[in-house]
């Protein structure tokens, strides 16, 4: 566009359908990129010459919904660069297909200790394999996501990144590698991973694709902008109506039902989707952590807004030590076992030495001279959000959040400790006091798209808490597809959450199957995976017939169990040898009818 092109702005009709803060907001932005154009011609030409639209895939792999938000943010950077970005989890990618690819990004987090998220295992499979096709032609970055809290520190991300370059494929930009706070670290890389991606030249046969025309009859006018979200940086204050104790007064265990009341807020969630929890930390534990570190609750620390105490009641990890902490300890502690396990690097040895630690007694271990707080505080990671599986469906529970959640207690060291989230909303919440929360969409796991399919779950303990939003779901929204569950814990008699709704959705129609499994009522144990072996037959019968198969709760044990437990349902009532089992699982998760909310 030449420099003495007059550019004629949009005006924006006075009968449009906007508020006044809306038009102002839009006059603004139209505003602004007039004069963007102005002062620098070829601004737009990226959008309307022979570059513009040239595709991007956005390759996403997550647990839990924060590397499928990445990806969106990733594809609006794109547009602005003149990409057109497709976003595709990485189970949806035939490699044979991605091989004739030029431009990807791929974000991923780490599930576990170092493995892959559940939509991506499927394509570390094929991408491993011996068969994989070379990708010479292919152009990539890597931002991978995970929490240096856990072993394995974003190695989904590492392992993609490296059998990418194996397989032949061009590193444009070096992967970056996020912990929690990954937001401002994600957009600087972006900064630099994007434009790198839209300087590579169109491909044989690759064309730019056509701008998207508007419907007929479509307003030309953007839409209006959203309103602000809540997320974990804009946290919405949110009253707790309700803290009500679920097991029962034998119970081993302190499992609670919450409710938040969302009033006029806009907050909006889905059954299936976690809600983010920003606790605080336990008073009592600041004041000795400030004993130990010899300084006074109102100290001003240096490049921060808040002063001692309350940095470590509401900015500060204190429960789980750090890396850097555990490392610090290890050079100042003079703990002769602590020491050897460091330098040997043995992890399970590490794991039970730390158990039932926290930074308290880490700094303890040390002299006076190595815990004073301008050593330790740096050495302290974030203090985090947790999130919980919410329990609750909008359609059924208007106006509320519901969530599921054990508190954690137990004693070590001479002290009571509890979990940092549930002790907070069990015993540290009043009656109406308000919590930071935000809904954390997870679209993978959602009750069936058709409403006559049949719905298995399997989720003990509290992994009941998204099943009862599924069967609230179903029952409100009249879907007519049968439902079945599996649930256990410890006791039937004080153990059994939810017996009283659970009922109620049998007698209604809602539950069509529920099958128990209480593990210490009997002198041999019970899980739910032996009810999943015991009912094999109708189990791989409601598969056959287009059954949904869910999990919820503890990872490292159940979850692989139940897994174990649904290869043998299928390969000895499908007749199939281990190999076709597992290939008829792949398929059920191909076509998203096997997915699991873990942790």
């Amino acid at each position: 566009m030449p420099v003495d092109t007059p550019l004629l702005i949009p005006s924006i009709p006075s009968d449009a359908p906007f508020s006044a803060d809306q038009k102002v907001w839009l006059a603004g932005f139209l505003a602004g990129l007039h004069t963007r154009l102005l002062a620098d011609p070829g601004a737009g030409a990226g959008a309307r010459g022979a570059t513009a639209g040239l595709p991007l895939k956005v390759l996403y792999g997550s647990q839990t919904g924060n590397a499928e938000a990445l990806a969106h943010t990733v594809a609006e950077h794109a547009g602005a660069h003149g990409l057109a970005a497709d976003i595709v989890a990485l189970d949806d990618v035939v490699l044979d297909e991605m091989a004739q690819w030029r431009r990807v990004i791929v974000v991923t987090s780490t599930y576990g200790e170092g493995e892959m998220p559940d939509n991506a295992q499927l394509f570390w499979q094929a991408l491993q394999a011996g068969t994989a096709p070379r990708m010479e032609g292919l152009h990539y970055a890597v931002l991978a996501l995970g929490d240096t809290g856990y072993d394995g520190f974003c190695q989904a991300g590492k392992l993609i990144d490296m059998r990418l370059e194996q397989l032949g494929a061009q590193r444009l930009a070096e992967r970056i590698d996020c912990d929690v706070d990954y937001e401002a670290a994600a957009e600087g890389w972006l900064e630099q991973a994007v434009p790198a991606l839209a300087g590579v030249a169109a491909g044989e046969g690759e064309t730019a694709a056509a701008p998207a025309r508007p419907a007929a009859g479509a307003s030309a006018v953007p839409s209006a902008p959203a309103a602000p979200a809540y997320n974990r940086k804009n946290p919405l204050a949110a009253p707790l109506a309700v803290n009500r104790r679920l097991s029962g007064p034998d119970s081993g265990k302190d499992i609670r039902h919450f409710e938040f009341d969302l009033g006029d807020s806009g907050l909006n969630y889905e059954a299936g989707d976690a809600l983010g929890v920003l606790p605080l930390n336990d008073p009592a534990l600041v004041a000795l952590l400030l004993e130990q570190l010899g300084a006074g609750a109102g100290q001003a620390v240096a490049g921060h807004d808040l002063p001692l105490d309350e940095l470590l009641t509401r900015r500060l990890e204190i429960g789980a030590p750090s890396r850097e902490l555990i490392h610090y300890a290890g050079q100042h502690a003079g703990d002769a076992a602590l020491s050897h396990i460091l330098a040997h690097g043995d992890k399970e040895a590490l794991a039970a030495w730390l158990w039932g630690k926290d930074v308290l007694d880490l700094v303890a271990m040390c002299p006076s001279a190595a815990r004073a707080a301008e050593a330790v505080l740096p050495l302290l990671k974030p203090l985090q959000h947790r999130a919980y599986s919410i329990s609750s469906s909008p359609l059924a529970h208007p106006g509320r959040v519901h969530l599921t959640v054990a508190s954690v207690r137990y004693r070590a060291g001479g002290r009571d400790r509890g979990g940092v989230c549930s002790t907070y909303l069990a015993d540290r919440v009043a009656e109406q006091g308000a919590v930071g929360i935000f809904a954390s969409p997870n679209k993978a796991f959602r009750v069936p798209a058709d409403p006559k399919a049949p719905m298995i779950m399997v989720g003990p303990g509290t992994g009941i808490a998204p099943f009862r939003a599924f069967l609230a779901q179903r029952q409100a929204s009249g879907a007519a597809g049968r439902n079945w569950l599996f649930f256990g814990d410890q006791h039937r008699a004080s153990d059994f959450i939810y017996e009283s709704e659970l009922q109620a959705f049998k007698q209604a129609g809602t539950l069509h199957r529920l099958d128990l499994a209480f593990s210490r009522d009997q002198s041999e144990k019970i899980y739910v995976q032996t009810r999943m072996r015991e009912h094999g037959s109708e189990l791989y019968a409601w598969l056959q017939e287009g059954g949904h198969f869910y999990v919820c709760g503890d990872a490292s044990r159940m979850a692989r169990d139940v897994d174990e437990a649904l290869h043998a349902v299928i390969g000895a009532h499908g007749g199939l040898s281990a190999e076709q089992a597992a290939e008829y699982v792949n398929g059920l998760k191909r076509e998203k009818r096997y997915v699991r909310d873990v942790y």
